[in-house]
């Protein structure tokens, strides 16, 4: 099956672009292409895509207005094309929280010539998006209970830890942005863990998105820093474009490591960020994989598994993306599998040890 796309762009050089990047895709092909959010709007309701690729800043209507309407009359997913500035980070999470599906960022300003550097990001965005519908946020539902998994018999090599407090390692990626905040505000301030999330997404975007998860969250959140102390009842979010990693210094102090290497499809890397959670924290390992695309950190949550740590995958029900929590249920890596409504008070449970 193909799905129809409407590019929306003020710039001629950037509709031309994307129509060729789409049109090369053989899941894709665009309906037609739109100069401004009065076009837009009025193309989608007539030609109603499945999906639009919408442009942010534009003159008349922009695409903020143009996402909002298309949003009200349920006309189809929007994926967000943003300029790689701060200024562009905050206006694309407001659009994320007005019901954009994801957002890719342009590489070299709001015209660039290098679109070419996320056109596998950008398909997969709008086949996904296209797939998906305008599948809504879930919300919480009374009755429902958490499903303990027993798809296999593990094998646990216990690695039995001194640790005086335990350590959350979440990764979550398309759809992460804007469902996050329901399924980590249950977390108190005093929270005897430290938490440390990748979100895949790219570099100049973190700091924004740390400064919002640490407004709207009772515990605190920062953009994670090269040798910064790591502290229970803090969040730490990987940097775009860098890993993160943990290093435990010889007077027992845990410190940000940030990296460059390996070379991975995602940097952040949810794997490696996990991975090297567990080579410091042992069994108080907590692994939270929720929604995105692909497999990134499944792996991880069986060798967190193995080890004696506690694994939560988020079930299909809430997920807007059921990729990474998918896998990680079929490789056995998750013991729990919740909707994003109980995720919190999952985490909560394992670091009590209840």
């Amino acid at each position: 099956m193909k799905y129809g796309v409407l590019i929306v762009d003020d710039s001629a050089l950037m509709r031309r672009t994307l129509k060729r990047i789409i049109e090369e895709d053989r899941f894709l092909y665009v309906v037609d292409t739109a100069r401004d959010g009065d076009d837009a709007v009025d193309k989608a309701r007539e030609l109603h895509p499945d999906v639009i690729s919408m442009d942010i800043n534009m003159p008349g209507l922009d695409g903020i207005t143009a996402l909002q309407i298309v949003m009200e009359e349920k006309i189809c997913p929007v994926v967000m094309v943003s300029s790689l500035t701060q200024e562009g980070a905050l206006t694309t999470f407001e659009c994320l929280e007005l019901g954009a599906f994801d957002f890719v960022a342009k590489p070299g300003g709001t015209v660039t010539l290098d679109m070419e550097t996320v056109a596998r990001e950008l398909v997969l965005k709008l086949r996904t998006a296209a797939r998906s519908g305008l599948k809504k946020p879930a919300f919480k539902a009374s009755g429902r209970e958490r499903k303990k998994v027993h798809s296999k018999a593990l094998q646990r090599s216990r690695r039995t830890s001194r640790m005086s407090h335990s350590a959350v390692a979440i990764g979550i990626s398309t759809g992460g942005p804007k469902m996050i905040f329901q399924a980590l505000s249950a977390l108190p301030a005093n929270l005897n863990a430290s938490v440390f999330m990748v979100q895949h997404m790219p570099p100049g975007f973190t700091a924004s998105y740390a400064e919002r998860l640490n407004k709207r969250l009772t515990i605190p959140f920062v953009e994670a820093q090269p040798g910064m102390k790591v502290e229970p009842g803090m969040g730490y979010l990987a940097q775009g474009g860098r890993h993160l990693k943990l290093h435990k210094n010889s007077s027992g102090e845990i410190l940000i490591r940030c990296a460059n290497r390996p070379e991975s499809q995602f940097i952040p890397s949810v794997d490696v960020m996990m991975e090297s959670v567990l080579a410091v924290y042992g069994d108080k390992t907590i692994g939270v994989l929720m929604t995105g695309m692909g497999s990134d950190g499944a792996e991880s949550m069986l060798k967190i598994r193995e080890a004696g740590g506690v694994t939560i995958a988020e079930s299909e029900e809430s997920a807007i993306v059921f990729g990474m929590p998918q896998k990680a249920i079929e490789l056995g890596g998750a013991e729990i599998v919740a909707p994003i409504w109980d995720i919190g008070d999952e985490i909560i449970k394992a670091v009590n040890g209840s």
